[in-house]
């Protein structure tokens, strides 16, 4: 089954084709990515508007382009997926119509994918380590992407069951909104990523919040606040700002970590599964990876390319889904808030 998936709930229009009939990485035909961050830099944050209207002059190019890389004409896609949320309702609604209606001229079978099971999947679109192989559940999974920091114990695809998430700020905005606040160009997060590799450890230490106190929950704002203050009293010299910036990220890795630890006999599992943009963060990939091996479990992560927002992880997510029978009616869906416990397991 070829199946194109779509991606438009931010600031990024991805396209990608998965193959079903391939094995491992090539059955990910094609795919292509567009970044509004230029767009968007000029305000310090995405615009939805902007994102919308961008959306609409840059996806149906990408859709074009990512099919005559991957060989293939309109006629040959055996099914559409696109991101049905949550997300920005406009640019939302861009993908899920010209997902629908390229569904219907073709008269193949459409679903609305949700965001974060795209992210949550990511791991599995590829072969995985060459000892063990592709991940499959049960698992625990961290997701990490834009607003939303969750764990949640995956007894099978289409099963998820909420152990914990944040009360507030989500760690990728904690990110975004401490660079911003040291006057660190948007986006924000991968800037202050980079500025931290220069810092001294324990230069500056912040607290890890919410780790002495049971439950899987989290919350960085006040961190955020720890940061400003710091920052506020420093001498705001470069090498100081490094030193905050470690400090900050170390602070972010060691909680998720304590936070996945618990998360994992909470659940009774060894593997876990990490998504999202920041799960491209080197430090919270090794300090995971660490983590996991103690156990004598593995922790699992995709290539950084398919961490951030992209088409590849829809067309997979809704390829299995479209394998398994499920697809919607004719109506075009956008659902800015869903809760992805509700969700059909496959069959």
């Amino acid at each position: 089954m070829r199946v194109l998936g779509i991606e438009t709930s931010c600031d990024e229009t991805g396209v990608a084709v998965y193959d079903t009939a391939l094995r491992g990485a090539a059955a990910l035909r094609a795919q292509a990515l567009y970044s509004q961050i230029a767009l968007h830099a000029e305000y310090g944050g995405v615009v939805p508007e902007l994102a919308s209207r961008d959306h609409v002059r840059k996806l149906v190019p990408l859709v074009r382009q990512t099919l005559a890389e991957a060989g293939l004409a309109p006629a040959d896609l055996d099914g559409v997926a696109y991101t049905a949320g949550p997300g920005l309702v406009g640019a939302l609604l861009v993908g899920a119509g010209v997902g629908r209606a390229l569904a219907w001229a073709l008269d193949v079978p459409a679903i609305g994918v949700h965001h974060m099971e795209g992210h949550l999947l990511a791991p599995l679109i590829e072969d995985g380590d060459p000892v063990h192989g592709r991940p499959a559940p049960p698992f625990v999974a961290l997701l990490v992407s834009g607003g939303h920091t969750q764990l949640v114990a995956v007894e099978a695809i289409g099963r998820y069951r909420l152990l914990g998430e944040t009360l507030d700020d989500a760690a990728g905005e904690a990110f975004d909104k401490t660079a911003k606040l040291m006057g660190l160009p948007y986006p924000g997060g991968p800037q202050l990523a980079a500025l931290a590799e220069r810092g001294t450890p324990g230069a500056y230490r912040f607290a890890r919040p919410m780790i002495d106190r049971p439950g899987l929950d989290f919350s960085f704002s006040g961190l955020k606040t720890q940061v400003l203050l710091a920052w506020r009293d420093s001498d705001q010299s470069e090498a100081t700002r490094a030193d905050i910036a470690r400090g900050f990220e170390d602070a972010v890795v060691e909680t998720l970590a304590i936070k996945c630890e618990r998360a994992l006999d909470a659940a009774g599992s060894d593997t876990l599964i990490v998504a999202g943009g920041v799960g491209a963060n080197r430090r919270l990939r090794e300090r995971l990876q660490a983590m996991a091996a103690r156990r004598g479990g593995r922790a699992c992560f995709p290539r950084p390319a398919l961490c951030t927002d992209n088409g590849a992880m829809i067309a997979f997510a809704g390829a299995l889904r479209l394998q398994a029978g499920q697809h919607d009616d004719a109506a075009v869906r956008a659902v800015p808030r869903w809760d992805m416990a509700s969700l059909p397991p496959l069959a």
